[in-house]
């Protein structure tokens, strides 16, 4: 499996077959909010989404960006990891 970046997403391959993506969109100068994630069903139980999650953490930490989570799984994820938590943007 290869994780990728693309506009506005990173997405995870496996023999060139997309199984999994994250989106998010840039709504403020400075925050990326997180508005989508999704993992075939095949693949589920991998830890694949919290690999996507984590690209755009990475993303938004080396960019000085914070994060707003609006999709159900991003939001569950910030709820569980208090260091997401620190570059969580609360309007």
């Amino acid at each position: 499996m290869e994780l990728k970046e693309g506009k506005n997403r990173f997405y995870m391959v496996d023999s060139n077959d997309e199984i999994g993506e994250v989106t998010f969109t840039e709504d403020y100068p400075s925050v990326l909010s997180i508005n989508h994630t999704f993992v075939n069903p095949k693949y589920r139980g991998q830890h694949i989404a919290k690999q996507l999650i984590q690209a755009v953490v990475d993303r938004a930490v080396s960019e000085h960006k914070l994060i707003l989570p609006i999709c159900s799984y991003a939001k569950a994820s910030f709820e569980r990891n208090p260091e997401y938590q620190k570059i969580q943007y609360r309007p």
